[in-house]
């Protein structure tokens, strides 16, 4: 049973810096394409970062792109997203996704082409 945890999320003045989780289990993990999408009150869903199976390829949202790492370690099954200088317009519900592996789909990222979600993690950026 595929399943995605995401952890890391938090109440951080602007500016500040957080590292987000994603902690993957019940699949072959190095064969899936894994996204960062977030989800503000009133907003639609959308793609923030996504990565390739072997890390190879990575896609940013504009506005985060120079901010926001995405990175990936298969040995342990888990994707991060750094996320420096953080602005309030950052805040909202982030969740991470997986896709079989697609460069099409990582370089779109987009929420509807993502098979498998994980529960949310909660990023407020506010003084």
């Amino acid at each position: 049973q595929l399943q995605l945890v995401e952890s890391g999320g938090a109440l951080v003045q602007p500016g500040g810096s957080l590292r987000l989780s994603c902690a993957a289990s019940g699949f072959t993990f190095d064969r899936y394409a894994i996204g960062w999408f977030r989800q503000a009150p009133g907003k639609e869903r959308e793609g923030v970062s996504c990565i390739s199976s072997s890390g190879g390829i990575t896609n940013y949202k504009d506005s985060v792109k120079g901010r926001f790492t995405i990175s990936r370690d298969n040995a342990k099954n888990t994707v991060y997203l750094q996320m420096n200088s953080l602005k309030p317009e950052d805040t909202a519900l982030y969740y991470c996704a997986a896709t079989a592996q697609s460069s099409l789909r990582v370089r779109l990222c987009a929420p509807s082409t993502f098979d498998s979600w994980g529960q949310g993690t909660q990023v407020t950026v506010s003084s």
